[in-house]
């Protein structure tokens, strides 16, 4: 949530750089392991859209099948306002002189409903509403103060008023996306003990915090879903990464948190995954940038659900590709993207976010870009320019957006849509002469997609980099069907297609037969050559094959050599002609390189889309890498 007072903390952290409800749950101390739902009497969806929420393709649809668009503001406050020096009473010590008291702001000047009121005359459908893991165990109510213009949530703690919150906003019809903003309940996004998930407390505290809030709303329709951590970020000392399977892995610790959230809490979720906000030292000369979602071009995720997983990125004026938004020391002489022409910006984010949406890919997801703003009192013909720019592209490209901030202190922070006097009179963006209206009308008001969206292929990366990637519900449920070895299973709907020689990688899909496997739930485990028919198909090398009228869903390796086989029965009968796929010596897979770079700097083989794959073949030989080297693919029926 960048804005000019961030702007100040980087340059500050720079410098220190170069010098070295009412509902009937309770706040508990520690989040309980399985707290249970509360019902909600009367809540419901609202009339043009039905919970719950997935993905086809780059679109997002609702319970229908139809497209649901994204167009999103942020109510911050839960999430912290406290700069982290001074009283923590007295406003000046809060962002903008906004003192949240750590609650959605605004609920000392307006009732709820008419807040709610003006969201929607604003046009907005989906709130992004942060919070802070360290809300989640406050058991100290909020003061009176806080509440003044709703007196029915005098004596809640922040929890339960974020629950009185969710509640009114499901109520009135809009969809609500949780949004893990913080650690503790300070602003963001400098270094401020807030950059990794786990900066200010362990992973598996992190973990549970999710769980437990994900239970807490599962029977909230309004609620649709999780985003797991705000600009994940650089520290003083250290970068997080994607994908090398230590402490600092956003990679994995996304995946972890997802696959628990639908399956130990609520499964109906969207899980948000942000890219990664910002690596390195901003020093001219140093190593620096901000990836974004960059490296999900050649590392994925794979949810147990692979109609869920929607990916994020933030965009704002004064920062950039590789500018941290600081002013002054701190500041490097890379460009911020207000200082980059319509066409380029429009390069920077189709490269940094929007490749995410290329239909057929491993990648492909939709794209929100869940913060991007200005303010109201900006003059700087730059940054006007800029929004301009970017409200075109978000409309051109009928993308998914969420503005930051909604509701402001008038006189405080001129960013917000909507500004509110201490005796809750109005301002702000539905207003005669905010600069921002055009762009803003421009974006909510031209059409886009609409109606049903067709089902789409999908296409999944299995990653055994650091461990398991079993992500079959229906495997899991079996145990662990070859113990002490890496093992790898498509989602359930989803069949294997590809996998490379080194590395572990494998490919998924159901495109050409969605629905294949049988509904009894058999699998077979294939260690050794006996089911081996129709011919020496890889002569010379061990053959894993499924036994007839099988197809592989999975893998698993000790080491790089290959240790077994998982099969699972067709619904219709298969059989088919077959074909070698050999890719010990070089790639081998279709022309049009379906599903994309899934194993980027390894050989890879991959059957066709009118094809499955019914065996793997390998050598032991000595000296030999001893990864698949051969697929058996053969013609669908």
């Amino acid at each position: 949530m960048p804005t000019a007072p961030r702007s100040l903390r980087l340059a500050a952290t720079a410098a220190g750089l170069l010098l070295a409800s009412s509902m009937t749950i309770t706040a508990h101390a520690a989040p309980v392991p399985t707290p249970a739902p509360v019902a909600h009497a009367a809540t419901r969806a609202a009339a043009d859209w039905s919970a719950p929420l997935s993905t086809q393709g780059r679109y997002i649809v609702d319970g229908r099948g139809d497209r649901f668009r994204l167009r999103a503001a942020n109510w911050d406050g839960a999430q912290g306002s406290y700069n982290g020096s001074g009283s923590v009473d007295d406003p000046a010590s809060h962002h903008a002189g906004q003192n949240a008291h750590d609650i959605p702001l605004g609920l000392d000047r307006v009732p709820i409903a008419r807040l709610l009121s003006d969201f929607r005359e604003l046009g907005v459908n989906t709130i992004r509403l942060p919070f802070s893991n360290e809300l989640v165990h406050r058991t100290t109510p909020v003061p009176d103060a806080a509440v003044t213009a709703n007196p029915q949530l005098r004596g809640k703690t922040p929890l339960q008023v974020y629950d009185a919150v969710v509640e009114a906003l499901s109520q009135a019809g809009f969809a609500v996306i949780l949004n893990n903003h913080t650690n503790t309940s300070r602003w963001c996004c400098g270094i401020d003990g807030n950059e990794r998930w786990n900066s200010s407390q362990s992973t598996q505290q992190w973990l549970d915090d999710w769980v437990f809030m994900a239970r807490r709303y599962v029977l909230v329709p309004g609620v649709v879903g999780a985003d797991l951590y705000n600009e994940v970020r650089r520290d003083i000392l250290d970068d997080p990464n994607w994908g090398l399977g230590d402490a600092h892995d956003w990679y994995a610790a996304a995946q972890t948190a997802g696959d628990r959230i639908l399956t130990e809490a609520n499964p109906a979720l969207l899980i948000v995954i942000e890219g990664i906000n910002w690596t390195g030292v901003p020093v001219d000369g140093l190593p620096h940038g901000r990836p974004q979602l960059t490296p999900a071009r050649t590392l994925s995720h794979t949810l147990v659900d692979s109609h869920k997983l929607v990916y994020s990125a933030h965009f704002y004026g004064y920062t950039g590709p590789r500018h941290s938004g600081a002013t002054g020391v701190g500041e490097t002489h890379d460009a911020r993207y207000q200082d980059l022409s319509r066409d380029e910006l429009n390069a920077a984010l189709t490269d940094e976010a929007f490749f995410v949406e290329e239909s057929g890919r491993h990648y492909t997801a939709p794209v929100w870009i869940s913060e991007f703003g200005a303010g109201a009192g900006e003059t700087n013909p730059a940054t006007r320019a800029w929004f301009g720019n970017i409200t075109d592209y978000f409309t051109d490209h009928d993308a998914d957006f969420a503005y930051w901030p909604l509701v402001g202190f008038d006189g405080h922070d001129d960013w917000a849509l909507l500004r509110y006097d201490e005796s809750g009179r109005r301002s702000g963006l539905l207003d005669s002469g905010d600069w921002r209206a055009p762009a803003w009308r421009h974006l909510m008001d031209t059409p886009g997609k609409t109606g049903p969206v067709p089902a789409a292929a999908v296409w999944k990366m299995l990653n055994t980099d650091h461990g398991d990637a079993v992500e079959s519900l229906r495997v899991r449920n079996t145990g662990d069907w070859d113990s002490g070895a890496y093992k790898a299973a498509c989602p359930d709907g989803l069949r294997l297609t590809g996998l490379s020689h080194t590395g572990g990688r494998g490919l998924c899909t159901d495109a050409g037969a969605a629905g294949l496997r049988a509904a009894d739930g058999a699998q077979s485990v294939v260690r050794d050559e006996r089911f081996v028919s129709g011919g020496d198909w890889a002569s010379g090398y061990t053959k894993l094959q499924c036994p007839s009228g099988a197809f592989l869903i999975g893998y698993s390796l000790r080491g790089e050599r290959v240790s077994a086989a998982l099969c699972a029965p067709g619904r219709p009968a298969l059989g088919g002609s077959g074909r070698t796929v050999w890719f010990d010596r070089s790639d081998n897979r279709p022309p049009d390189g379906a599903g994309g770079e899934f194993a980027e700097g390894a050989y890879k083989g991959q059957c066709a889309v009118n094809e499955y794959a019914a065996g793997i073949a390998f050598t032991t030989r000595l000296g030999a890498r001893q990864g698949p080297a051969a697929l058996l693919c053969r013609t669908l029926p």
